[in-house]
């Protein structure tokens, strides 16, 4: 290979008005617009035709785009969600490089009510497989938490066993707008949740763990000692002067400093402190049925057995929520719930007090960190006036601490990530990995597998089925002409290019392209991993069995035509840079989205316009990629600040030896020899012939004259 000349060459099959319209499509791509950035759609009226009465829509917050939702109850209104779109609090750029906006209603515990689509520009949904897969992606999040990190998991993935609490069935062929959709609800719900629920960053999606080693017997006293369980007393006297002052007559008898209720409090999940309060069987038993990264937390009451204040008493409903036991965490409520086992028997540990005991479940949705201060809430009740009486409460507190190293944790990204398909995706990673670090060897060693015209046909055919059965139908890593019009919508929209970190295996591959149109221009990614490049060449094996001859189209049309992608290229760009949903419909002449991504799956224009696209292939070899291809045209655009002018050529190419021009079905090898790198789809074909003995006439002729040809080869294209 040899370095490229600074002399200007002729172009085969451009012309001046072509030029013009490259530099106009680059000025596009160059062009930064200062559009606003994406805001939400909807007002009051809006939001009342989605929240319908009894419901009310209240004012709108002061500080963040928040609509409470309101609900009548009891004579009064309470908040039933908040409403808010996801654009104005995460606007993700999508794989179409605009934002999707979601209508996200969030209940005042941090579960989803309901997430509608509002907008969206994800190329897969448009005319692809049409919004009902997305309208039912989004719905599973109804009943979910913020407070977790929710994955977005294979299709059927909840079906196979994944937990439904954390994750979502994905979309097959709708891998990166999936999880840019999850991200989207995720961010914006947890920045409403901080900011009006009391969320704390710190514990969203985190799983902590007891340490199962760290046991050592200790008894009721040690544990007391070492604040590993604590004691909550409320005495006669500290509940007088609670209600002092309330009206409420003090019903409390016996001395002040009598028990009126008196409860144990523990974390059970350590075995130093559950396994000595149980006893080995119960505590197996227990965490057993637990689980993984749940908890428990044991209450036990020495307090008067009968005493109405009681609240693990007779009147304990076994496997409810406890009205008047409740668990913050942070200022925040944590979710939890009897779990119905038996609260008598022997097995506890020496000392406790033999009274009736709960144990209350926490889910590791609930984000509640045993390692870090948490608080029991007791909540006694009493009423004034006897005619329309009145409930007056007060609540008593008790905060347990306990030691850091008595558990693990692990600390999951904050919501979904960019990280999470790049993870998920390692095996398809690893093999278009080896794809091209097999294919650039072979390229670049034009003397080795190239020159064998036999091995290297094979090789190629070989390397096309990977390019369309792996690549293109199953790793969905079809290059296209969307992710251009995402970039320039970036550009003068959102300024954020993060979309593209969704689709590791077509970012692995754009890289690659880019690398290699700089090296060698546009022919590595058109000839040898564009999926529906492949479809077509394979499709045109099928011309020789069918007896089609080739359509000659003549010089002067075929220049125009080859001008033609460039008009298409810069009319979808121009479009997505004035913001005009028109960029989406146009982006619709690549059959890519109907014969790759979804398999040919599709509303029928679709399909046959894909169908007479590889029907046209059968005369005109590769006539959409030569002529209308819009993404093909941006690479050969790109593809000018070539640095190499690598294919070989003789003194004799051209004239008088036109070998190489007849062989290529792409029209690249103009009739002076020189070959026109834009229009080249680097199949090789002619280095093979150059190289070939048997092939090459210059060498033919020599070789039949009794002498030996000129060294090869003499000149670059």
């Amino acid at each position: 290979m040899s370095p490229r000349p600074p002399a200007p060459r002729a172009a085969v099959g451009g012309g001046r008005g072509a030029g013009l319209l490259l530099r106009a499509a680059l000025l596009l791509l160059a062009v930064l617009v200062a559009h606003p950035a994406a805001a939400g759609q909807l007002d009051r009226a809006g939001l009342e035709r989605h929240f319908p009465p009894p419901l009310v829509v209240g004012e709108k917050d002061d500080r963040l785009p928040v609509w409470p939702i309101l609900k009548q109850q009891a004579g009064s209104y309470e908040v039933f969600a908040y409403a808010f779109e996801s654009v104005d609090l995460a606007p993700i750029p999508g794989f179409g490089g605009t934002p999707p906006d979601l209508l996200i209603a969030l209940a005042p515990d941090g579960t989803f009510r309901d997430v509608t689509v509002l907008s969206h520009h994800e190329p897969v949904f448009l005319e692809g497989l049409g919004p009902e897969p997305l309208f039912a992606f989004v719905e599973q999040y109804a009943g979910l938490s913020a407070r977790q990190a929710i994955r977005v998991g294979r299709p059927n993935a909840r079906a196979a066993g994944a937990a439904p609490q954390t994750t979502v069935d994905g979309i097959s062929m709708a891998t990166a707008s999936t999880r840019v959709i999850n991200q989207s609800i995720l961010a914006s719900a947890l920045a409403v949740a901080r900011a009006k629920l009391g969320f704390g960053a710190a514990n969203v999606g985190l799983k902590v763990e007891a340490r199962p080693d760290l046991y050592e017997p200790l008894a009721l006293t040690d544990l007391l000692a070492r604040g590993w369980v604590r004691r909550l007393t409320v005495t006669n006297a500290d509940a007088a002067s609670a209600f002092r002052g309330t009206g409420v007559a003090d019903p409390s008898e016996g001395p002040p400093d009598a028990a009126l209720t008196d409860l144990y409090v523990a974390a059970l999940d350590p075995p130093a402190i559950g396994r000595n309060l149980l006893g080995p069987t119960r505590y197996d038993a227990l965490m057993h049925e637990l689980g993984p990264g749940n908890h428990a937390v044991m209450v036990i009451s020495a307090g008067p057995e009968d005493a109405p204040e009681n609240p693990v008493g007779d009147r304990f409903v076994l496997g409810a929520v406890p009205e008047r036991l409740a668990i913050s965490q942070g200022g925040l409520i944590v979710n939890a719930r009897d779990m119905a086992v038996e609260r008598r028997g022997a097995g506890l540990a020496e000392g406790l007090p033999p009274g009736p005991w709960t144990i209350l479940r926490i889910d590791q949705a609930a984000g509640f960190d045993p390692s870090a201060p948490w608080v029991l809430t007791e909540t006694i009740v009493r009423e004034r006036g006897q005619i329309l009486s009145e409930k007056i409460a007060r609540t008593f507190t008790v905060e347990t601490a306990l030691p850091a190293d008595l558990f693990t944790r692990i600390r999951p990204d904050d919501g979904p990530s960019w990280t999470d398909p790049w993870r998920a995706r390692a095996p398809e990673l690893a093999l278009i990995g080896l794809m091209l670090a097999v294919l650039v060897p072979v390229l670049s060693r034009q003397r080795g597998l190239v020159a064998d015209r036999r091995r290297f046909a094979l090789f190629r055919l070989g390397f096309l089925a990977l390019t369309l059965g792996f690549v293109g139908w199953f790793a969905q890593a079809q290059l296209s002409i969307v992710t251009l019009v995402g970039l320039v919508r970036a550009a003068t929209v959102t300024h954020d290019l993060a979309f593209l970190l969704y689709d590791p295996p077509s970012l692995v591959l754009w890289a690659f392209a880019l690398v290699a149109l700089v090296a060698w221009g546009r022919g590595t990614f058109c000839g040898w991993l564009c999926p529906f490049g492949a479809l077509q060449e394979f499709v045109g094996l099928l011309a020789r069995p069918l007896r089609i001859r080739p359509v000659a189209v003549p010089p002067g049309l075929d220049r125009a035509l080859r001008s033609l992608k460039y008009v298409v290229l810069a009319g979808i760009l121009g479009a997505a840079a004035a913001g005009s949903p028109l960029a989406d419909t146009l982006s619709e002449v690549e059959p890519f989205k109907t014969a790759i991504t979804l398999y040919f799956v599709r509303a029928w224009p679709f399909v046959a316009y894909a169908a007479g696209l590889l029907v046209l292939n059968l005369f005109v070899f590769k006539g959409f990629c030569r002529y209308l291809c819009p993404l093909g045209a941006g690479l050969a655009l790109l593809g000018r600040v070539r640095i190499l002018d690598w294919i070989p050529r003789r003194a004799e190419c051209g004239s008088p030896c036109q070998l190489c021009k007849v062989r290529c079905r792409y029209g690249a090898i103009a009739p002076s020899g020189r070959v026109d790198y834009a229009e080249c789809f680097q199949c090789m074909e002619c280095v093979t012939i150059i190289h070939d003995p048997g092939q090459c006439v210059p060498e033919v002729v020599a070789r039949k004259r009794g002498r030996r040809a000129a060294p090869r080869p003499v000149t670059v294209g």
